[in-house]
Parts: C-alpha cells; sequence; structure tokens
C-alpha cells in the first residue's frame, strides 16, 4: 500500500509543475516545505491537484461527506488512507469521489518495505525522469455539523504492483495509481465514463521507475532531515 510518501518540492516549483497558482500552498509553507517523509498514520496537511486553479492542500485520510459525527470520522480515517483501484466503484466511502472528486496526489517518491524472513527493508522508489510525478487521488469534503467546519481529505488510489513494486512490496503486492504526464489534466476531467476512469488506474511502467535500498532509522528523523533519502 501507500502510506508513506515524499514531497520535496517548494511550492512555486510544485504550482509550476501543474500550471497552479502557489497562493494556499505558500499559507502552510512551514508545515509543506521539503517533506523527505511524510507519514499517513499522521493524518497530515498535503498538496494535492484538482480543476482549481491553485493548488489545494487537505489532510491525507479521506473522510466521506455523509459521515454524522466527529468520532465516526476519526474512525473511518483511518482506513481511508488508500483506496483499492479494484474495490473503488463499489465501496460506500469511495464510489462518489471516484466518479465526481478526483485528484492528483504529487509526489517525488515513496517508501515501501520488502520482507525477507523476520527482516523489513525499505526502500525509496521514485520515477527515474520526472522529478515531481503524480499519483491517482480521490477527496470529499466534510462539514462537522457540531462546528461548521469543513474537512477536505484525501486518499491515494492504489493499484497491482509492476515486476520491480513487486518484488519490494512482496507481501501486499500494491503500488500506487501513477498518472502519465499526459494523462494527468485527463483524470481530473469531471466527465469520464466509468471505464475511462479504470483504464487509467493500472500498474505504471518499471522501466520508467526506479528504487534502492535506505537506512532503517529513516522513520525516526526529522521530515525535513534529507539524510531520509540516503541509500544505505
Amino acid at each position: 500500500m501507500c502510506f508513506h510518501n515524499s514531497m520535496s518540492a517548494k511550492a512555486i516549483k510544485l504550482a509550476a509543475r501543474y500550471g497552479r497558482k502557489s497562493d494556499i500552498v505558500e499559507i502552510y509553507q512551514d508545515i509543506l516545505n521539503e517533506q523527505y517523509h511524510v507519514n499517513a498514520f499522521n493524518f497530515p496537511k498535503y498538496p494535492v491537484i484538482t480543476t482549481s486553479d491553485e493548488v489545494q492542500v487537505f489532510n491525507w485520510g479521506l473522510i466521506p461527506f455523509w459521515v454524522k459525527t466527529e468520532e465516526d470520522a476519526d474512525e473511518i480515517k483511518r482506513m481511508t488512507l488508500n483506496a483499492r483501484a479494484d474495490t473503488i466503484f463499489e465501496k460506500p466511502s469511495f464510489r462518489e469521489p471516484i466518479i465526481k472528486k478526483r485528484c492528483i496526489v504529487p509526489s517525488t517518491g515513496y517508501f515501501e518495505w520488502r520482507h525477507e524472513g523476520s527482516k523489513k527493508i525499505p526502500y525509496y522508489i521514485y520515477l527515474k525522469d520526472e522529478p515531481i510525478f503524480s499519483m491517482a487521488g480521490i477527496y470529499d469534503t466534510w462539514i462537522d455539523k457540531e462546528t461548521g467546519e469543513e474537512h477536505s481529505t484525501f486518499s491515494i488510489i492504489t493499484t497491482d504492483a509492476n515486476p520491480l513494486t513487486d518484488y519490494i512490496h512482496n507481501t501486499k503486492h500494491r503500488m500506487p495509481a501513477i498518472l502519465s504526464p499526459e494523462d494527468e489534466e485527463k483524470w481530473l476531467k469531471p466527465d469520464l465514463s466509468k471505464e475511462e476512469i479504470a483504464s487509467l488506474l493500472k500498474p505504471y511502467n518499471a522501466d520508467q521507475m526506479d528504487a534502492y535500498v535506505i537506512r532503517n532509522d529513516f522513520m525516526k528523523k526529522v521530515s525535513t532531515d534529507e539524510a531520509i533519502l540516503k541509500r544505505a
């Protein structure tokens, strides 16, 4: 699955990559700037791309619009960090967002573990020719009825692993659904059919990706520490 991401690009560079304004991201610059490791289990704020002309900042962990209480919201977001492509059209939390609320989750790389007996070997995985690439995502907005506060949240879509990521993620055999640059704006179009959406959720070409082993202690480092990406 994809629970550990990297977003080490500055706000202006990220906005330029997608042809968006960076105003909102710059408000959160102290939180978002050069995050070499972003842990989904902290439900962090993270930059996402929608049809808006500005880069958006949502929390990781999708809360469906129909959730009634804050307690229910806290519980469900723990189960919606990722959404499987093969069941996304059926799951109650995802079936409306996948049709109406698709987004791009920018990434500079992500982390996964290979299991060898009792050992877990961490890898950093990235695209060879795309310093910033696009993971397919969905989002939703939940309004807390007690406070009136809006919460915009997202989930990363996962698909079957390709040969490279299958070797690394050798227990679940999954990888994030990565969009090619030419499919990015298509993914955001509101009028795509279910078949068109499904056709974009496929394993990325392994020849265009690479990975290397990193140190086991990378999760203990401050998220802004460039040493997180150091080879083991």
